[in-house]
């Protein structure tokens, strides 16, 4: 079952449930995934690569959100906020750790022949491609420039 198909479900259950939360998250997500699918310049079908894609996005501008709530003492926006965080994230891969990232990093380094910064875009291409979703892009830039600088 696809991404699509597995958010179309979990509408169902929720409405059942009656998880308003859940049910507001999930029905935002299958609205966005509409919207890719009929985006001009698709071809009508939402990989689950582009969906995972969105679904960080999505993740990320609810953190970002829940952090300026915070600021602004705003507790139960904030809470609201990281509740669909977390309910997004659900669908999402499990994140690389620091160590897992090194090593993938390392090894993307040593395949494209990478010896200093200025192979930096080179490096960051092929790490973003095989690492979406996994990582995020300011934690995998991160670690090429430590890398390389290494």
């Amino acid at each position: 079952m696809d991404l699509f198909d597995r958010i179309s479900a979990d509408i169902k259950a929720a409405m059942l449930a009656r998880e308003k939360v859940r049910l507001e998250t999930l029905r935002g997500i299958k609205k966005e995934f509409i919207e890719a699918k009929t985006a001009e310049g698709s071809d009508g079908t939402l990989p689950d690569a582009q969906a995972l894609k969105i679904l960080a996005k999505m993740a990320k501008q609810r953190r970002a959100t829940a952090q300026i709530y915070d600021e602004q003492n705003r507790m139960d926006l904030r809470d609201n906020e990281l509740a669909e965080a977390a309910v997004i994230e659900e669908y999402l891969p499990k994140p690389l750790t620091d160590e897992e990232l090194t090593a993938v990093v390392a090894q993307i380094i040593e395949r494209t022949g990478a010896s200093s910064m200025k192979d930096m875009g080179k490096v960051m291409g092929i790490a973003s491609k095989e690492l979406s979703g996994k990582a995020d892009g300011a934690a995998i830039s991160k670690k090429v420039k430590e890398l390389l600088n290494a």
